[in-house]
């Protein structure tokens, strides 16, 4: 128990210990007295001295905070905030030939909204998105759970991080060639005698561009991962196991609940860009080509149309908030979302 000390004076009672000294009370208006632990005297606060907006001081941690942050902060308004509100202003005016003219209609979302084509290049978009996010994930996890928990070194990401030393482009030839009709898998099979003819699938398929996403996507959600078990203690795990959990038992009511924003992060981010991708169903799609990023693509550069572009962009935007929330409904109707962080 933490006592105050008494002080005895001309004037002054003395108290008995275990009761509260009386303060008298003052004269002066605006003031108030605050006692201090283990200090004799109370210090007087004056009231116009506390109200907001006066005698306010930053301290320079915060202040460094604030500087620290200007730089990427006024990129992001520069170079993001200020080009979307742009995009986002441009959509609702009307178009000429690589021209527009100032207006404001939703002429371009109805537009969009009954092309047919659309909505088929959105639903492979949306395909290739869906499968690398989920594969990428997948793989991702047990990788992460073994840098953080089972070994100390990190040579295991940095060999994972090493395909960045090589551009997108290179990576999605090297993929082009590996399974080719006369690349490595077929040329492979063909001379060990297991096939009469070369394997078409294998190239210009769903299957040949959702392999090639995951391949350049699987850094990013690893790093996200990584970070995010890094902020679970081992010792949850350890005393969930002493309580007789199981394997699956930790990984569903320990990890994924306190992990579940880290696994959100990766897979949104990996959704996205897969889903906006296309470049690589360009190259590697055949038939499943035309996603909607090229179709958005194509009405900047070919057609000249930029308000629709706009439009179908704004429009992809909706539908990866509207994933994004369905996802974290479907994390909450499983209890894998408890809405708050119980480590620290």
């Amino acid at each position: 128990m933490l006592s105050v000390p008494l002080r005895q004076s001309t004037g002054h009672n003395v108290h008995a210990p275990g009761k509260a000294p009386s303060l008298s009370k003052q004269k002066s208006k605006g003031t108030k007295i605050m006692n201090v632990v283990n200090n004799s005297e109370p210090i007087l606060l004056d009231d116009r001295d506390s109200k907001a907006g006066k005698h306010v001081k930053i301290d320079k941690k915060t202040l460094s905070g604030y500087l620290l942050a200007s730089p990427p902060l006024f990129f992001l308004v520069v170079f993001f905030l200020i080009p979307s509100l742009l995009l986002l202003v441009a959509s609702f005016w009307t178009a000429k030939t690589f021209s527009m003219e100032p207006a404001a209609t939703l002429a371009n979302y109805a537009k969009a909204l009954s092309a047919t084509g659309f909505y088929d290049s959105l639903w492979i978009a949306l395909q290739n998105g869906f499968w690398t996010a989920v594969l990428s994930t997948v793989i991702s996890a047990p990788v992460a759970y073994y840098i953080v928990y089972r070994t100390r070194s990190n040579a295991v990401l940095y060999l994972a991080l090493v395909s960045w030393f090589s551009s997108y482009l290179v990576r999605v030839y090297a993929w082009r060639s590996i399974l080719g009709t006369n690349g490595v898998i077929n040329s492979t099979l063909l001379h060990l005698g297991l096939i009469d003819q070369p394997l078409e699938w294998l190239v210009f398929s769903k299957f040949s561009v959702v392999l090639t996403l995951v391949h350049i996507m699987l850094p990013f959600t690893l790093l996200l991962l990584v970070s995010g078990l890094r902020d679970i203690k081992k010792d949850y795990l350890e005393a969930a196991a002493d309580l007789g959990a199981g394997g699956a038992t930790i990984l569903w009511r320990v990890i994924m609940p306190m992990a579940h924003k880290s696994i959100v992060s990766s897979f949104m981010f990996t959704f996205v860009l897969a889903a906006s991708d296309y470049v690589t169903p360009q190259l590697l799609g055949g038939r499943d080509a035309m996603t909607t990023g090229l179709v958005i693509a194509n009405q900047f550069r070919s057609v000249g149309n930029w308000p629709l572009g706009a439009a179908m962009a704004y429009l992809l935007l909706l539908v990866f908030m509207l994933v994004y929330a369905l996802l974290l409904g479907v994390l909450r109707a499983a209890n894998l979302a408890p809405g708050k962080r119980y480590h620290d």
